[in-house]
């Protein structure tokens, strides 16, 4: 009855709707943060953009284009451990401000050497992977640190408008950088870049009163990333929705890069087709992550989660049934806002249920699948493809997956009570501590 009562009074309090955006906004740390990392992101999505143009321009080769996508996103995989690690036992705050450090004078040796034009396709590798690594070791702490800007009322709303920012920056940054490169140069892009990081290092340097990060044993690194694997299977919400989410990483999100393909062959519409497929989807991931924003409170996101992988494996089965283009853009925009729903929502769950002192090392594990769980799924659509053809091969693939998401959302739910339970709720739980994308 105790909790009951406390269930209600929560809800009352947890309005939804705008509400959740000024409450979120309320919490000084969290608007500075928002305030740099806005910038910082507008600038990163700078920057993709004219590392794969300057990679093109330099080689004109395929393979090239997909070494230094490779440079950027596996250090990601291959230091999680470690990252994780140190997220857990060292201040969150340094460790971003250092990588970010890195990360300026990367873009700013970037702009240096096509200016002077010493620029070869040997060291643009070696540069992106340095900035692979730095973005691999703060991935963790970013995400960890989230939790510690606002209260548990405020996590998902402030989780979800990290989304929609992330995504607008999707927007325009790449359009700033066409107008960019194409007005200026490509140096200029990479000079933009330099200095938003230089604004994402005041926004950290005026962060105040974060809470104390708890002790954690001084295991090494193995046996301390082993414990946090362990703990994260074992618990009966993080493992499920890390699994749940490792397959709709790789077995949806990766579809985005195959839009070529479909653009060309399945509905003949060439690069103008392209590009509206490419901000269709976008469009509906800013609807959904907006959503995410306005929805009341944490209690049923579980299921919310379900739905939503179910609807966006129906969404995608249908984009591929179709060879009409007009309606293959539903599809897509439908697609696209229930993968940042649940994206979202995973993230939002596990930073809820966490324990506080595994919160680096859990998220680690989390930055794994989000990052490389695209381009991976891309490779074996792509590959699967040239032998199945792009639409007889993705209608074969989405049946599995609705299959599966059908099984998942029916009978014996994988969370239980407890997990849709908010935080404080939760019998025996030890709860999470106060968290460019």
């Amino acid at each position: 009855m105790a909790i009951e009562g406390l269930r209600r009074r929560t809800d009352r309090r947890t309005t939804g709707g705008l509400g959740n955006i000024a409450r979120a906004f309320a919490h000084r740390n969290y608007l500075v943060y928002v305030s740099g990392n806005s910038i910082s992101l507008i600038g990163w999505w700078l920057e993709r953009v004219a590392v794969g143009w300057l990679t093109w321009t330099l080689t004109h080769s395929g393979a090239w284009l997909g070494l230094i996508s490779l440079a950027d996103f596996l250090p990601v995989l291959l230091l999680a451990p470690f990252a994780g690690v140190l997220a857990d036992r060292r201040d969150r705050v340094w460790t971003i401000r250092i990588t970010q450090w890195i990360g300026c004078v990367q873009a700013s040796l970037l702009a240096i050497l096509v200016v002077s034009d010493a620029m070869t396709i040997e060291i643009l590798f070696v540069l992106v992977l340095m900035l692979g690594i730095a973005s691999g070791v703060a991935q963790p702490s970013r995400l960890a640190l989230i939790p510690t800007l606002v209260d548990r009322e405020s996590l998902a709303s402030a989780l979800a408008i990290n989304s929609v920012i992330f995504n607008l920056a999707r927007f325009i940054g790449p359009a700033l950088a066409g107008i960019v490169i194409a007005e200026i140069g490509i140096a200029a892009a990479f000079a933009a870049n330099a200095v938003s990081y230089i604004a994402f290092q005041i926004s950290l340097l005026n962060l105040r009163g974060l809470p104390p990060q708890p002790a954690v044993g001084r295991q090494n690194v193995l046996r301390a990333s082993a414990e946090a694997f362990s703990y994260a299977c074992r618990h009966s919400g993080i493992g499920p929705m890390l699994l749940l989410f490792v397959v709709t990483t790789i077995g949806t999100r990766g579809f985005i890069e195959l839009f070529p393909g479909f653009a060309d062959r399945v509905f003949g519409r060439g690069p103008q087709g392209l590009a509206m497929l490419t901000s269709t989807v976008g469009l509906g991931a800013i609807c959904g992550a907006s959503w995410m924003v306005l929805r009341s409170a944490i209690t049923g996101l579980a299921n919310v989660v379900l739905v939503c992988t179910l609807i966006m494996s129906l969404a995608i089965l249908a984009f591929t049934a179709t060879d009409a283009f007009y309606l293959a853009l539903p599809c897509v925009f439908v697609a696209g806002a229930m993968m940042t729903i649940t994206g979202t929502g995973a993230q939002t769950l596990i930073q809820a249920a966490v324990d506080v002192r595994m919160s680096g090392r859990v998220m680690a594990l989390y930055g794994m699948i989000f990052r490389p769980g695209p381009a991976v799924g891309a490779v074996l659509m792509g590959t699967l493809s040239e032998y199945l053809g792009c639409a007889s091969r993705w209608r074969s693939a989405r049946s599995c997956r609705v299959a599966s998401g059908w099984r998942r959302g029916s009978g014996t739910n994988p969370w239980r009570p407890g997990w849709n339970a908010r935080p404080w709720e939760r019998p025996k739980a030890v709860h999470a501590g106060p968290l460019k994308h």
